[in-house]
């Protein structure tokens, strides 16, 4: 959800914080992705669009693997020290 909302994302890391309490596993990894990852469309559209970039596919495609990776760090670092 991270890389399309950014206020979307914060409200399921709530939920899941709400459901599961902060100290669970999964707080863990929602408060630990919410740190890796970055929405990526809204920075594509504000900062490419600031400085007149029109083509964005590569960076689209960049930034959605970075995500990608990102998510998967978090959740593997969070299973090495919180579980």
């Amino acid at each position: 959800m991270k890389p399309l909302s950014g206020s979307g994302a914060r409200g399921m890391m709530v939920d899941a914080m709400k459901n599961y309490g902060p100290d669970s596993f999964v707080g863990h990894v929602a408060s630990t992705v919410q740190g890796a990852t970055d929405t990526t469309f809204y920075i594509l559209a504000v900062y490419f669009g600031s400085v007149g970039i029109r083509n964005t596919k590569y960076a689209v495609t960049c930034g959605l693997i970075a995500d990608f990776t990102g998510i998967v760090a978090a959740i593997l670092l969070s299973y090495m020290f919180f579980h």
